[in-house]
């Protein structure tokens, strides 16, 4: 038996998922894009700043809940990436926005009746950075080639904001052009 890749089924069998860009249409099903690509900016501040006004919502829900600010320094990724596990986290969203011009990976499921369903891999642009919304599954932040900082916007206060899958049989996820 293969899969659609024609890569034998079974134990240890490696899904192959390649990346493709992130642009707002082909992730709108799973969150926002931030970036200065909208309609939706106006000139500020004497028509010396431009605002890129309402790029997401951020979502904070359950006891004692809040939206923070926080900074992620994440280390680099090794491609192809073997993906494993993924997270969600049912009472707030979460926003990335790099702070250097670098792309990275953002690897996304739809919620399936047994847990997330099949990995949608899209790498950014420089200065791109997402949103998502509250349950979404996601993979962990991943860097590509350096160490990046991000901006993260999330959701702080009590009880349990963080839920794990790890799949059965990983998947291994390709940047686009072979540029492992």
């Amino acid at each position: 038996m293969t899969d659609a890749e024609g890569a034998p089924k079974g134990r240890n069998a490696m899904r192959k998922i390649t990346a493709q860009p992130l642009t707002r249409e082909a992730f709108a099903p799973f969150g926002d894009v931030l970036d200065t690509g909208g309609d939706t900016h106006f000139p500020i501040n004497a028509g010396k700043c431009e605002r890129y006004h309402d790029l997401a919502t951020a979502e904070a829900a359950g006891p004692n809940a809040r939206v923070i600010l926080s900074i992620f320094r994440g280390s680099a990724y090794d491609f192809p990436l073997k993906l494993t596990m993924v997270e969600r986290h049912p009472f707030g969203s979460q926003a990335f926005m790099p702070l250097s011009p670098r792309p990275f990976l953002v690897v996304v499921c739809h919620d399936g009746p047994e847990g997330p369903g099949e990995p949608h891999a899209f790498l950014t642009a420089p200065g791109q950075g997402v949103n998502y919304p509250r349950n979404r599954w996601h993979a962990v932040l991943t860097p590509i080639g350096a160490p990046q900082d991000f901006l993260v916007v999330d959701r702080a206060g009590d009880g349990g904001n963080l839920e794990e899958f790890h799949f059965a049989e990983p998947y291994e996820i390709h940047l686009p052009g072979g540029g492992e």
